[in-house]
């Protein structure tokens, strides 16, 4: 069975569709089997990976709304993982799914028949706490935080806790914090230095030790439609997602005695 791990930051733009995109490349390099579910409407993780988001078939909003099975929707990339993609169509479903009486748990059932097909499905969720983020939290086993370590984080993660423990007690019982993840990292801001040193004072283990770096190659591989290890495997970034993997997989390890 795979472990579903939902990549989530109410805040845009703290590297979540860059983590969500490089550690599922980086997980498929230890010979892990991984699904990435884009379930942003932007389509940034599509888009990021080479695919043209404007001629797709069928989408994440197919997948949600039973017009397509998701077995049916996934994409097969040169990259090593599989990918269930999105685009602006995935905006109908938000608003379908306030139609639905089950609304929160239409897409952990739509999932049930790929869970034996992988070890790792990861979904990049959307900068909001919306219908689609609860789906995602629904489905999931835990959730990877993404987080700038800037001033108003600790004000935005408060927020997304909160949601967590709602969704822990009425919808998802099993949902836990797989980590929190220090991004955009530059050891040279006394800010960034003060913000990591509280999250570790505050959530001490759950906080990775892996940090990833602010990278201008991990920042260039979006557009060139590549995770960072096929743009340029030597680049600090790509290096960083590599160990943030090893990282993964050694929880996951220790958690299972």
């Amino acid at each position: 069975m795979a472990k579903v791990i939902a990549v989530t930051n109410q805040k845009g733009g703290v590297g979540k569709t860059t983590t969500s995109i490089n550690l599922s490349a980086s997980l498929s390099m230890q010979e892990m089997r991984v699904l990435l579910i884009d379930l942003d409407p932007q389509g940034n993780a599509t888009t990021g990976l080479g695919v043209d988001k404007h001629t797709l078939v069928h989408t994440c909003n197919d997948v949600l709304l039973g017009d397509c099975l998701s077995t049916h929707a996934c994409l097969t990339l040169p990259c090593g993982i599989d990918l269930l993609p999105a685009n602006s169509d995935l905006t109908v479903a938000e608003v379908s799914l306030m139609q639905h009486n089950a609304r929160e748990t239409l897409l952990s059932n739509a999932l049930m028949p790929l869970q034996a097909l992988y070890d790792f499905i990861l979904i990049d969720c959307p900068p909001a706490l919306n219908a689609l983020t609860i789906n995602a939290l629904a489905a999931a086993d835990s959730v990877l935080i993404p987080l700038q370590c800037e001033y108003f984080a600790l004000e935005g993660l408060a927020a997304l806790l909160s949601t967590i423990e709602q969704i822990q007690t009425s919808v998802n019982d099993k949902l836990a914090i797989e980590g929190v993840l220090r991004t955009m990292f530059d050891a040279r801001s006394r800010l960034c230095m003060d913000v990591s040193k509280q999250l570790l004072e505050h959530f001490k283990e759950l906080v990775y030790r892996t940090v990833i770096p602010r990278n201008v190659r991990l920042a260039e591989a979006p557009s060139h439609g590549l995770p960072a290890k096929d743009y340029d495997k030597n680049s600090p970034g790509a290096a960083a997602y590599m160990v943030l993997a090893a990282e993964v997989l050694q929880r996951q390890a220790l958690s299972t005695y």
